[in-house]
């Protein structure tokens, strides 16, 4: 078999993985990774499978609309769960276990809405590559019983992509986005408004035609993190003006861009320093 057949066999793998649940929430941010999973879900058992997107402080507003309107779209049922993650003291303190806390939370509010729902099993969409970053939320997930059939089936983000554009799904090259917290160094505490500024700067570049990015925060400070091919476009006298006074509009006080451009994780780089 060629590599399209192979991996199309893998496919079949995974729905009949998914059949063998039964039923099954799947946790859907909307995000390329979550999308193909569901995708493959409903493939594998109809009405049996479901999303459930959890709203919360952490996730920008067009998550939560491009969420809805794919399982409108694709007739899947569609269940909405607010969290308030930053009333947990150990999420808002923003240790380096921080997403263990905040992942044994909203992970704790599914499986108890998937079990008074009948349904028998709660998957995530997390893939191979996470193995190589500190993911201290994989803990939580293992803790809870919660299946992650990407991951466990040997998919890796590059594969998910070929799949979903072959299958038309309209994550197939869409960027990754983490939660908003990922944006604020461990340490510093995470607020509705840090939160909310991170959210602002990385919509106004988004709007602007950039795709891959990061905005952190270090205080009042932006770093942009930007794939290198994009550099040069930002760079660009009227670009880089507007941006500047776009950003200290929001709050900023200084707006740097990082050379090393952008990169997943970075914020994990200081964790033991």
């Amino acid at each position: 078999m060629n590599n399209e057949e192979l991996l199309l066999n893998k496919y079949e793998k995974l729905k009949e993985y998914l059949a063998s649940l039964g039923s099954v929430i799947v946790a859907f941010s909307g995000g390329v990774d979550s999308t193909f999973l569901l995708f493959a879900a409903k493939e594998a058992l109809g009405e049996n499978a479901a999303a459930l997107t959890v709203s919360s402080e952490f996730v920008p507003s067009r998550e939560i609309n491009e969420a809805r309107d794919f399982c409108r779209e694709h007739g899947i049922r569609a269940e909405l769960l607010t969290a308030r993650p930053l009333k947990n003291e150990m999420i808002a303190s923003n240790p380096p276990e921080r997403c263990y806390y905040c992942k044994r939370e909203i992970f704790e509010l599914i499986t108890d809405y998937a079990s008074r729902s009948g349904f028998s099993a709660v998957a995530e969409a997390s893939n191979t590559d996470d193995n190589s970053d500190y993911r201290p939320g994989h803990r939580a997930i293992a803790e809870l019983g919660v299946k992650s059939p990407l991951r466990d089936n040997g998919f890796s983000k590059k594969e998910i992509r070929a799949l979903s554009k072959r299958f038309g799904l309209p994550t197939w090259k869409k960027p990754s986005y983490a939660c908003l917290a990922t944006r604020i160094p461990y340490g510093d505490r995470l607020t509705p408004e840090n939160l909310s500024m991170a959210d602002r700067a990385e919509q106004f570049l988004i709007d602007r035609g950039f795709g891959q990015l990061r905005v952190r925060i270090h205080g009042n400070n932006a770093r942009i993190e930007l794939e290198e091919a994009e550099i040069p476009r930002f760079m660009q006298d009227e670009m880089r003006r507007t941006v500047y006074e776009k950003f200290r509009r929001i709050g900023f006080t200084y707006v740097s861009l990082d050379i090393s451009g952008y990169r997943s994780g970075s914020m994990n780089a200081a964790i033991g320093k």
